[in-house]
């Protein structure tokens, strides 16, 4: 009937649709990691650099951009279970460059008319993305977007951060657009969070993550950056040209970006990692937490936790970038990862995880345990590395024995 909980003819047609994805010039390569249990079904296919060169592999190593998010955001789980942390408490103890916030008097207004934050920003508003600032695509022409871009922004195209005091200092000194708790607005918070979870812990967020996660779960290839002896492993990361799909290089691996140590180590999307270290994560996840969380930890992970009014914002923000908004979860966040809460298409009410725009996908299905991860080398500068996302996704629940 199955071969370890998926069908051989649901298998063939993941295989198939993910080969035209790569025959189609669009994509050089990637991986494609199906979980179920103690069984996986892996595809490597194409290669590492648009123009050929080494096959993809199952160990291939990946840039893995905001689907860092639902990783990193455990390292604050492990310290709200030890009560290191606690969710409604204020994080000006900890954060003193976020103490006695001022808030724009209109989102979109001039950076010099404020008015007292309500109330401080606890750790709860950092986990749920409402802390009052970040990417807010219904602000993108306003003062308090140029102002934290510049103050903040780093990507494979814009230049590194600064070491986290400095960061942090930038930071404190802008208003927020919004009062604490009331907005959901993208990515800033989970930067906040890793900065936040080194401090408590006393040391950096990598040494914390991989001593307390990364270690006992067997990630080895998962950190901020490549070491020399495994840079073999990294491809290139493209950004086509969205007018002519031209392949332009974001980041190369040997001199890259990647290939070494960062100063600002960043929990929002800076994780390197493979399809089996992001495999063994999210089994946790289904297995309850164990051993690195409590239940508790993980159910308030992964499930939503915005109110309806928040959720609906949420979505409004993203239809303005079609292609991306078309693969986002319908309404539904958790702490740091998007939480489908009704079925809208292929994918079923109850999925976690989270994309990357490095073109990564990861997820977890609680009810038929599936886990499912894809990989590719290509950014979300055109459609093609979300359609591949996407048709991944419609596949793998297919599959299921």
């Amino acid at each position: 009937m199955g071969q370890r909980g998926f069908t051989e003819a649901g298998l063939r047609r993941v295989r198939r649709v993910l080969t035209r994805h790569v025959e189609s010039g669009k994509i050089p390569g990637l991986v494609a990691l199906l979980g179920r249990g103690d069984h996986t079904h892996v595809e490597a296919i194409g290669t590492m650099r648009h123009d050929g060169g080494p096959p993809m592999r199952r160990d291939t190593i990946f840039r893995m951009a905001s689907a860092s998010k639902p990783v990193t955001t455990a390292g604050a789980m492990i310290l709200l279970d030890e009560c290191r942390l606690r969710l409604d408490e204020p994080v000006d103890a900890w954060l003193p460059e976020l103490a006695a916030r001022r808030v724009l008097a209109r989102p979109d207004g001039p950076l010099d008319d404020t008015v007292p934050a309500e109330r401080p920003i606890t750790v709860r508003d950092l986990l749920t993305s409402t802390f009052g600032l970040g990417v807010d695509f219904e602000l993108m022409t306003a003062p308090i977007r140029a102002a934290t871009f510049a103050a903040t922004d780093y990507s494979v195209y814009s230049g590194p951060a600064p070491e986290p005091g400095e960061w942090m200092r930038r930071l404190g000194e802008l208003p927020l657009s919004h009062q604490p708790g009331r907005r959901w607005q993208y990515d800033l918070a989970i930067e906040v969070l890793g900065v936040l979870i080194a401090r408590v812990a006393g040391t950096t967020l990598e040494e914390f993550l991989r001593e307390r996660l990364f270690t006992p779960l067997g990630m080895n290839d998962t950190g901020f950056h490549v070491p020399a002896e495994k840079i073999d492993r990294l491809p290139p990361l493209y950004g086509p040209d969205p007018a002519t799909g031209e392949f332009h290089v974001w980041d190369q691996a040997r001199g890259g970006r990647s290939s070494t140590p960062p100063a600002f180590q960043g929990a929002g999307g800076g994780l390197v990692s493979t399809a089996d270290d992001y495999h063994a994560y999210f089994r946790m996840l289904l297995g309850h937490g164990q051993p690195i969380l409590s239940r508790p930890a993980v159910e308030l992970m992964t499930t939503d936790r915005l109110s309806p009014q928040m959720s609906a914002a949420r979505q409004n923000m993203y239809r303005g970038i079609a292609h991306i908004a078309q693969g986002m979860p319908p309404g539904g966040w958790g702490f740091g990862m998007g939480v489908h809460t009704r079925r809208d298409g292929y994918v079923p009410a109850g999925q976690f995880g989270w994309d990357g725009g490095t073109g990564t996908s990861a997820y977890a299905d609680p009810g038929s345990g599936l886990v499912g991860v894809l990989l590719t080398q290509v950014g979300m500068s055109t459609p093609d590395s979300t359609r591949v996302i996407q048709d991944f996704w419609t596949t793998a629940h297919q599959a299921l024995a």
